[in-house]
């Protein structure tokens, strides 16, 4: 079992900045995927942006050159920094991890999720 717990949403102007925090409580660094995505009112689950195997990151169109992926793997921390945030960026954000259990079996994890509204 993976849990994951997600904070740093709230309430933000358009423009403005937020940094989302996830906190594993297991080694990151095992990991063979992290992600965000995010639930707008009304609407599908969608990819926002992942990380695999600490490196390769993937972004969706909406949030390249604005939102940033990082992982601390000493602090079993992933991270989302959301710059020049947009009214449709409202939306609650999940973390997600991919972990290998045993027999090579690749499970998925979520975490309850934080929301970001940004609104001026």
């Amino acid at each position: 079992q993976v849990q994951l717990v997600e904070s740093g949403g709230g309430l933000v102007q358009p423009g403005g900045s937020l940094r989302l925090s996830c906190a594993a409580s297991r080694n990151i660094s095992s990991m063979y995927r992290l992600g965000w995505y995010r639930q707008p009112p009304g609407k599908q689950r969608e990819l926002v942006a992942t990380i695999t195997q600490g490196s390769s990151t993937n972004y969706a169109d909406s949030a390249k050159g604005r939102f940033t992926i990082s992982a601390d793997n000493a602090r079993n921390i992933v991270q989302l920094q959301m710059n020049s945030l947009k009214p449709e960026d409202t939306a609650v954000y999940y973390c997600n991890a991919g972990v290998f259990g045993t027999m090579s079996l690749l499970n998925y994890y979520w975490g309850q999720g934080t929301q970001v509204t940004v609104s001026s």
